[in-house]
């Protein structure tokens, strides 16, 4: 028998995500695929989008109420799905909160550093998690390393309008790319949800042996051994489900998140966080 009986009545509670609007819906469509059983509740705090120009404070504050939010929602595990708010917030909701809560950034950091063998890694991400330093202090923490950070504010608006091929998205990716290709690294972190799906367009003008680190991939499997140590695997006895809340714009959300997750998104509920 697996567990103790406090974990046994809380396997089957639902995983919470969140982010601060789309991007974190492709971490939500790898622990879902690589977590079957789990249900899965997702947050969009789209009032308050992007968090990469936001300051910290505001960050903290927002994570802090879909936090509240989710645990009042009897989440097992929280998962921070935004570079941004995982650099700003995470000590201080681990802090707060009496669930287990990870970030991506740790994740991400730890994958790229078994992935480089020259020990030149290139992170592309908002300017919030670049001006953080929060993947050169965790890379060094693992292993002394050269880091080589790159702000780039464009690929969101880009992702989320859909250009993610095509002259513009070219010029774009060509321009933030070529100081870090000067570094000659061998890897390279996508430091924000929205990147992994502008795989194909920074494969088309970086070097091919160029090893990408997709956040999506590495926070799903770090679910899983989170929920592994602590017992709180879903079990077949569970009514899975998925729910997916936003703080503004339901429709916007459900029309473009479809390019973000693995299968059509319904029934996305605008949540006032001021009076909720």
């Amino acid at each position: 028998m697996r567990g103790n009986l406090k974990n046994r009545k809380t396997n089957n509670n639902p995983i919470g995500i969140f982010d601060s609007g789309f991007g974190g819906l492709t971490v939500m469509s790898e622990i879902n695929k690589i977590l079957p059983l789990e249900s899965l509740i997702y947050f969009g705090d789209t009032a308050h989008i992007p968090y990469g120009t936001k300051s910290k404070g505001a960050v903290i504050k927002f994570s802090k109420e879909i936090a509240s939010f989710l645990v009042k929602n009897r989440v097992k595990l929280i998962v921070i799905a935004c570079n941004t708010a995982s650099a700003f917030a995470l000590s201080i909701l681990k802090k707060t909160f009496d669930v287990p809560i990870i970030g991506v950034i740790e994740s991400g950091a730890e994958a790229s550093v078994l992935a480089s063998k020259s020990k030149n890694i290139g992170v592309i991400g908002t300017e919030g998690t670049v001006n953080s330093n929060s993947y050169i202090n965790e890379i060094n923490k693992i292993s002394k390393s050269n880091v080589y950070q790159q702000a780039c504010p464009l690929f969101v608006p880009l992702v989320e309008e859909g250009w993610i091929s095509g002259k513009i998205a070219d010029a774009v990716v060509k321009k933030y790319m070529a100081p870090l290709l000067k570094k000659h690294i061998d890897t390279l972190v996508l430091g924000c949800t929205h990147y992994p799906l502008l795989k194909g367009i920074l494969r088309k003008n970086v070097d091919k042996k160029i090893v990408f680190i997709d956040s999506a991939k590495t926070v799903a499997r770090e679910v899983v051994k989170v929920l592994r140590q602590k017992s709180l695997l879903a079990n077949k006895n569970g009514n899975k489900f998925l729910k997916f809340y936003v703080s503004d714009n339901p429709e916007k959300f459900q029309k473009i998140g479809n390019n973000f997750f693995w299968r059509k998104i319904n029934n996305v509920r605008k949540v006032d966080m001021e009076q909720r």
